[in-house]
């Protein structure tokens, strides 16, 4: 960790909500994350919900983390929220909450009307992937700001140092946001009952990572004999959209992956083919960490 700063990296400081796995030597401009693999339930949160222990996981990006593992070998950290989406989401806006939810009245900085709200699923979720809701009873504005500033904001305190000493570093940094997806179209989804793809690239139609980057991944996932769309059903969530600017030389690129290549989703178990997939991705990492810097370097 020759380039690497304490307060990155320091441990202690994130208390357990945060994990990061950092490089031996920072090699290259690339950092990876995954902001809902966690699964740290909070007991007063299991307490709160009117799920049992299976259905309020059904939101998670179960072991994605453990997809991407290989990132540190090849020079580059990998972030991972240790609490889960259903608790509070990091990649949402830091307040897209639903009124209904609340006692209380919300202040006037928070974003009541967002899609992500409509659809139940702001930075204090609603409902889980499956339409279910979480909650029994309405919650108080000070539980959902107690989340976002106890476990939201320290991850995106890292991640944000994380992005700015690797572009001070190389001149630029190509941000890796690591997810998963259903492998069929959920109720609330616009692709509903319909057979997903292996892999979603999402650049936000081009607006948050240099098109040279979205290519060498589409090509080498194409090589890796994944079947690869872009931007749909997924074009990229808060992270993609807020950390994503390539006239400053920061990239931001999604990559959502068919659960059914290494998970049973009903079980929320790893199946048998975490290894075959943890290998092709590592060539996915391997692309990128020979990505040519004059590509993604800005004007």
């Amino acid at each position: 960790m020759d380039d690497l700063t304490k307060a990155e990296f320091d441990a202690s400081a994130l208390d357990g909500k945060v994990e990061i796995t950092p490089p031996k030597a920072r090699r290259v401009p690339l950092v990876f994350a995954s902001p809902h693999s966690g699964n740290d339930y909070p007991p007063e949160f299991l307490a709160a919900s009117r799920l049992d222990a299976l259905a309020i996981r059904r939101s998670e990006d179960s072991y994605v983390d453990e997809v991407f593992a290989a990132a540190p070998d090849y020079g580059a950290p990998l972030i991972k929220a240790c609490f889960p989406r259903a608790f509070v989401d990091p990649n949402r806006e830091p307040y897209e909450l639903d009124p209904t939810m609340y006692e209380d009245a919300l202040p006037d900085y928070v974003n009541v009307r967002s899609p992500r709200v409509a659809a139940g699923l702001g930075t204090i979720a609603r409902v889980v992937a499956s339409g279910e809701d979480i909650y029994r009873d309405k919650l108080r504005f000070q539980d959902a700001r107690h989340r976002i500033e106890s476990f939201y904001a320290p991850y995106h305190r890292a991640l944000a140092r994380m992005i700015e000493s690797t572009r001070r570093r190389f001149g630029a940094c190509i941000l890796i946001d690591c997810h998963s997806m259903p492998s069929i179209g959920g109720p609330m989804d616009a692709d509903k009952g319909a057979n997903r793809v292996d892999m979603v690239l999402g650049d936000c139609h081009g607006t948050s990572c240099a098109p040279a980057i979205t290519d060498r991944l589409a090509e080498r996932a194409g090589a890796e004999g994944f079947s690869v769309v872009r931007n749909n059903p997924y074009a990229g969530g808060y992270t993609t959209r807020h950390y994503g600017r390539p006239a400053d030389g920061v990239h931001a690129l999604q990559i959502e992956i068919n659960r059914e290549l290494y998970m049973d989703e009903r079980a929320i178990a790893l199946g048998p083919g975490l290894a075959t997939l943890t290998d092709r991705i590592e060539g996915l990492v391997e692309a990128l960490a020979n990505i040519d810097l004059a590509a993604v370097a800005p004007p």
